[in-house]
């Protein structure tokens, strides 16, 4: 069972993106095996590449297969648009790992209205979907790209996890410091919904009060670290 560890071996599917190379980019820097995955694993590879000299360590670069196939804690992190296709492509691959979402189903070009999808949440469909021996956490939804890939950013805004599986979700947490964010125990899978509805909020916000890249913070200060 996969759990955390200071050096884990995480594969990023979707990792040629903003939000997949910058988390990419910050646990690779700090000390995590990070492989990025595409539907092309040539352009996989070459974004790789780029991404290595950038964190200053090596970052692989696979078709979205391979990647999860070698991964330990496998991260989904492709636009809703191609979320089916892809996690059918990978499904062989998770049995027994820690499997972390961040997709959020924005549907173009209303993306500043929330438009869940039937079921509830993009996260407990797939939980639904994979079943219980694949545990699925909800994270990273409302963090600006932008900001993760800038290494000298301060990422000043918190992230929710959602999940069934606690341990699964202080797995997440951890990593989460480690990418130099502050993240929340958020409760069961089918709280991904907030997580997921509130990136629509945050895009109005940014274009309405022209605000690079809004975020949320939870205040106060916690007595317990629990559900």
């Amino acid at each position: 069972m996969t759990e955390y560890s200071e050096s884990m071996n995480i594969a990023i599917i979707g990792g040629t993106g903003a939000l997949g190379a910058g988390l990419a980019l910050r646990w690779a820097r700090a000390g995590h095996s990070v492989a990025i995955g595409s539907r092309d694993g040539g352009r996989a590879t070459e974004r790789a590449a780029e991404l290595s000299a950038q964190a200053g360590t090596t970052i692989a670069g696979h078709d979205n297969a391979t990647a999860a196939a070698g991964g330990d804690l496998i991260v989904m992190a492709v636009p809703y648009a191609s979320h089916a296709a892809t996690l059918n492509s990978i499904k062989p691959h998770l049995e027994g790992k820690i499997y972390v979402d961040v997709t959020v189903p924005l549907m173009p070009p209303k993306v500043r209205t929330v438009q869940l999808p039937e079921g509830g949440s993009v996260a407990k469909n797939v939980q639904k979907e994979l079943g219980e021996t694949v545990r699925v956490v909800s994270a990273f939804q409302n963090v600006a790209a932008a900001h993760l890939n800038d290494l000298d950013h301060s990422i000043d805004c918190d992230v929710f996890v959602c999940g069934n599986d606690k341990p699964a979700r202080g797995t997440v947490i951890k990593l989460a410091q480690d990418a130099d964010m502050k993240a929340w125990h958020a409760g069961r899978i089918d709280n991904s919904a907030v997580a997921e509805a509130l990136t629509s909020v945050l895009i109005f916000i940014n274009g309405a009060y022209k605000i690079d890249g809004a975020g949320i913070r939870i205040i106060g200060e916690p007595q317990l670290n629990d559900d």
